[in-house]
């Protein structure tokens, strides 16, 4: 496994950080970053990890707290202990049970046109017993089922 910018970097436990972060390398956050990440490799947020602004990446996985802006070009991975608040915009969505997914949600699909499926349950196969901590999952399924401009229901 290569990986574009060399060694992964690290904002460990008990660390704050305020500002913005441009990497091309894989980025793994244990500590508080209030600021926006933005790097051609993956993200991931630890257990003890939070941050507050806007991640753009590849690729996600969230054990910790995210909050704002988040846009994954690829899969994004909830880990049942994630709390996520914000938007999102992704391609493909894991959300393990007991995930807390508190955002709005746009699934991206190939050439970048919306996804007939943003059910999470459509990329994870735990995802439909999340265990009710969805509340906030809005999503519009557009369908030649439903009538103009309003959003139809996926099952």
């Amino acid at each position: 496994m290569s990986e574009l910018g060399g060694q992964p970097n690290r904002i460990e436990k008990n660390t704050k950080i305020k500002g913005d972060i441009i990497s091309e390398a894989d980025f793994r956050i244990d500590g508080k970053l209030d600021g926006n990440v933005k790097t051609s490799g993956k993200v991931v947020i630890g257990k003890d990890g939070y941050i507050h602004g806007k991640v753009q990446c590849v690729n996600a996985d969230i054990e910790g707290s995210f909050n704002g802006e988040l846009n994954v070009s690829e899969l994004l991975s909830l880990k049942a202990s994630a709390v996520i608040e914000g938007n999102v915009s992704v391609n493909k969505l894991a959300v393990e049970p007991g995930a807390t997914f508190n955002a709005s949600c746009t699934m991206k699909g190939k050439g970048g046109l919306s996804s007939s499926t943003s059910s999470p349950s459509a990329t994870s196969s735990g995802a439909a017993s999340a265990g009710g901590t969805t509340p906030g999952y809005k999503s519009s399924v557009s369908s030649g089922s439903g009538k103009s401009g309003e959003p139809v229901k996926a099952s």
